[in-house]
């Protein structure tokens, strides 16, 4: 690859916005929430493990991934959360007994991000889902295959705390203000998957280090320095001015 850019291609770059590759953020989806919008695709998906603790630590995925069976449970490179996790699950003899409990705070749970053409504004929405959420979602729109270009559909989410659902509804375009038909003819004919850059809140291995020890997790029972420093996370070398 050359290392160097110049004429034309020099000057769009000196030009361009940093705007243009800024990441991307999930939509949320509070319990009440509802949108009205477009299924472009029905693979519009992208699959993600996801770490996390409810109310204690946001989810994230790990910058450098560990090697998983096809059912999620890390065997190679781990990372510092599968470590934590492996701690404990090597000690339980029952899911349901303490270290069987501690051990789910630090598995990697399956998360899929899925886009929908927002019907309102005219732009894509993504939003995090679980997989028995993502699941139900999937099955709306496999039954509803044939009318994707016929169809709005409503998506919300009901319920409280960890025991709420998200529902898709087809919708008929009668239905739809003038606005939502507008954008409905010119969403795009076809899903670009590059929606999805820089959707997933990536972390390397110093911060998830830190994020175990914000979890209450004691890192040296899995190799780790407890009185380790806490890192900016930025890996980037300084510039020279």
């Amino acid at each position: 690859m050359n290392n160097f850019t110049t004429g034309a291609d020099a000057l769009a770059a000196l030009n361009s916005s940093n705007e243009i590759n800024k990441s991307r953020e999930f939509t949320s989806l509070k319990s009440g929430s509802k949108f009205i919008v477009r299924i472009v695709d029905k693979a519009a998906v992208q699959l993600a493990y996801s770490y996390g603790i409810f109310k204690q630590v946001n989810s994230f995925v790990a910058k450098e991934p560990s090697i998983k069976t096809p059912n999620g449970f890390p065997t190679d490179n781990l990372t510092p959360w599968d470590k934590a996790y492996k701690y404990h699950k090597d000690k339980s003899k029952d899911f349901n007994d303490e270290h069987g409990q501690e051990a789910n705070k630090y598995r990697a749970k399956q998360r899929f991000a899925m886009a929908f053409f927002n019907l309102n504004q005219g732009e894509y929405i993504i939003v995090d889902l679980s997989k028995k959420q993502a699941q139900a979602i999937a099955t709306v729109i496999s039954k509803n295959e044939s009318k994707l270009g016929k169809k709005a559909f409503e998506l919300e989410k009901v319920g409280s705390g960890t025991s709420t659902s998200v529902m898709l509804s087809p919708l008929d375009l009668e239905d739809l203000t003038e606005k939502q038909r507008t954008n409905f003819d010119k969403a795009p004919a076809e899903f670009d998957q590059s929606v999805f850059n820089g959707i997933w809140y990536e972390q390397n291995e110093t911060q998830m280090i830190e994020l175990l020890k914000q979890a209450g997790f004691d890192i040296s029972l899995v190799g780790f320095d407890a009185t380790s420093t806490k890192n900016d996370g930025n890996d980037d070398d300084p510039l020279p001015f």
